[in-house]
């Protein structure tokens, strides 16, 4: 890291003091992007790296609200709204007790980057609350949500910030959001994606963060001549993203066998049987134990970290952030692993990062693996746009075209830039790029 880049990163560090998540993320994006820097002396005299890692916007509010017997709560609320060089702010709503400011700060950052990829017209935004939806009831989590919207509704729009969901927020509370905004301000169009196909919602949305973070793991393994057929995959989490992975790899002709939750993982020799897996989860909302009571062939393990010592080819981390550290990674390694792609936002921490690139195996950051979820909710904008529904071949179709070039940009610019194979150095150059030019282009904004 050159002499300005690291004033730079010395200026993040004293102004977010207690940002641990955030400033990892910065951290990682300067490295990148330092090769660039000292080619493209633009880019310092514009100040540009001073101005992309502070948020052009940041908004927090409570939320009051009360519960089934009339006791009221206050949560706290929040949007950052990071970056708009190339389109509308766009990320998702995480409702979960650990949501704090610099939790939020760090996802839009890596949005940012994530969305340029997409080749697709968004900017980077986050936001959430730190509700825990867990244990509610529905009228609950609406009289939240009603409340939430009721303040969020006057910073966003379908041209300035889109929002939609993450972590604790899905079809229902997006389906509550929505309606409230609507009733406070008179409009029907796409200030929000991830709706429900009866009013502007796009068919693969739900699929689109798993399917496309094997879609890009695939393209790294035709790379090295190779495929998912036949191939051991371990995957955590047991979300959409986990869940859809599940599928996609499945279908592939690979044979998963784990996945988790925040309790514990499952382990399946013969397979995880996805049908059962969709109804604990999806219909019943239960945990991931409840599979070993009705699959006699799995086995179920407290605590997560043991996930990642089943042997495997593959590895898609799709949980949360940071679960996969440095032992890990070199327990992955040891046991034959060939490719980790993530499905999650930066579960690999540095030091896991660190152990993949030197061991040369393929390795896709998530900005790069799971941008299919935010690429197709692109497509839902479009949709909202023109008042027009695609079918599920379509988007499928769209979103793999889009895993495909956002693969081969990352390995272009790792390439060009002198190393080649790192798409962590690809994608994160690959974002900057097309943003700092567009700032640019803007002037002093």
């Amino acid at each position: 890291m050159n002499a300005y880049v690291s004033e730079v990163m010395q200026g993040v560090k004293r102004r977010s003091e207690g940002e641990p998540l955030f400033l990892q993320a910065v951290q990682e994006v300067l490295e990148s992007v330092t090769p660039v820097i000292e080619k493209h002396k633009k880019y310092q005299e514009a100040s540009i790296l001073e101005r992309i890692v502070e948020p052009e916007r940041q908004i927090i509010f409570r939320v009051p609200w009360q519960d089934d017997k009339g006791k009221m709560h206050v949560n706290r609320g929040m949007r950052v709204q990071f970056n708009s060089a190339i389109g509308p702010y766009k990320g998702g709503l995480r409702f979960h007790p650990s949501v704090n400011l610099g939790t939020i700060k760090f996802l839009g950052f890596e949005q940012i980057f994530k969305n340029s990829l997409t080749g697709l017209m968004m900017g980077g935004g986050k936001g959430g609350s730190d509700f825990d939806p867990k244990g509610k009831s529905d009228s609950e989590v609406m009289r939240f949500c009603q409340s939430f919207m009721t303040e969020l509704c006057k910073h966003i729009d379908a041209d300035t910030d889109v929002p939609a969901g993450d972590i604790g927020v899905g079809g229902r509370e997006i389906g509550y959001m929505f309606g409230q905004y609507k009733r406070i301000r008179n409009t029907f169009h796409g200030v929000l994606t991830g709706k429900g196909l009866l009013y502007g919602g796009s068919l693969a949305r739900t699929e689109a963060t798993g399917y496309g973070t094997v879609y890009l793991c695939d393209e790294m393994l035709k790379d090295r001549k190779t495929s998912f057929e036949g191939k051991t995959v371990v995957i955590s989490g047991s979300g959409n993203v986990a869940i859809y992975a599940v599928e996609k790899a499945t279908q592939l002709g690979a044979k998963v066998v784990s996945l988790s939750d925040s309790n514990g993982y499952i382990y399946d020799k013969d397979g995880i049987d996805l049908k059962l897996v969709q109804r604990l989860k999806e219909i019943e909302r239960k945990r991931i134990s409840e599979y070993v009571k009705e699959r006699k062939s799995a086995v179920y393990t407290e605590g997560c970290a043991g996930i990642w010592n089943i042997k495997c080819d593959i590895a898609l981390p799709c949980a949360t952030q940071n679960e996969l550290d440095g032992k890990a990674a070199e327990t992955l390694v040891k046991n034959g692993c060939i490719a980790v792609a993530e499905g999650a936002n930066m579960p690999s921490t540095p030091e896991a990062v660190e152990v993949f690139i030197k061991a040369k195996i393929a390795y896709a950051p998530g900005k790069a693996s799971n941008a299919g979820g935010v690429a197709t909710s692109g497509l839902e904008m479009s949709q909202n746009s023109q008042r027009l529904a695609w079918t599920f071949e379509e988007v499928d179709q769209k979103l793999h075209q889009i895993m495909i070039n956002i693969h081969s940009s990352a390995k272009q610019a790792a390439e060009e830039y002198g190393t080649p194979g790192n798409l962590v150095n690809g994608a994160n150059i690959a974002g900057f790029v097309k943003v700092a030019d567009a700032m640019l282009s803007h002037g002093l904004i």
